[in-house]
């Protein structure tokens, strides 16, 4: 899914601002998917040119006029084709996984500290999702927080059952280093 379809299904939420389906996607997508003003903003332009989005300014006292976007009929429409396809295959990237597959080349200690740190960001990311989670206002929004809950819970359960195996894989490099 794009962030243009993204920005679709936001509006039919409700009318936006473009701050607004900025922090929308930092609070309510954040754990699908990652977009930045420099993605959004161009995805509306193209919607609102394509007749999917309306946008009307409305002036405010000492600032620039706000832009205000709505999803037409035709987004809508379109919107909807789009849920109907079959999704691609989710991704998943991690920088730290990424990390740990070298961790034969890396200090033990060095892969120890990303496990802790992994973990703890998890457990934080654990802690705020919790709270949030009731405050979500679709069913469907809650079950997306509960299943991110039972995501890292299990992430966390699986390094702390198994983080032996690659931090003796760095033990095992550094002695073959020496």
């Amino acid at each position: 899914m794009d962030v243009k379809t993204l920005c679709l299904g936001l509006l039919t939420f409700g009318d936006a601002t473009g701050y607004e389906i900025k922090k929308a996607f930092q609070d309510r997508l954040s754990m699908l998917y990652d977009a930045g003003y420099g993605s959004i903003y161009p995805a509306l332009n193209k919607l609102t040119t394509e007749g999917l989005v309306s946008c009307r300014t409305m002036a405010q006292s000492k600032r620039p006029d706000k832009k205000i976007y709505s999803i037409t009929l035709d987004g809508q429409i379109a919107f909807l084709k789009e849920m109907e396809r079959a999704p691609a295959s989710d991704k998943f990237r991690s920088e730290t996984l990424a990390t740990l597959m070298f961790a034969h080349l890396l200090p033990a200690s060095h892969v120890s500290k990303v496990i802790d740190d992994l973990i703890k960001s998890y457990e934080d990311n654990i802690e705020v999702l919790s709270g949030e989670c009731d405050m979500k206002q679709s069913l469907s929004e809650k079950f997306l927080c509960g299943y991110g809950i039972a995501v890292k819970k299990s992430a966390i359960q699986y390094m702390q059952d198994n983080r032996h195996l690659i931090e003796a894989e760095a033990l095992l490099g550094e002695q073959a280093a020496e």
